[in-house]
């Protein structure tokens, strides 16, 4: 059985308000792409098109 395709929704990405157009996720400083938040095991913000990944919390653990 194939995989089903699910396209992307503007308004998950984007926040409108008075007249501005905020990105609500990370861009990736390494090539520009949007980066994804990512919870468990580990918080994270990852770029699935270059692999950076940025590690959120406490560190010294």
């Amino acid at each position: 059985m194939a995989k089903q395709e699910t396209k992307a929704i503007v308004r998950t990405y984007y926040e409108i308000s008075d007249e501005k157009i905020k990105l609500k996720n990370k861009k990736c400083p390494r090539c520009g792409s949007v980066m994804g938040h990512h919870l468990k095991p580990n918080e994270r913000w990852a770029c699935g098109k270059c692999g950076y990944t940025e590690f959120v919390g406490k560190k010294g653990k």
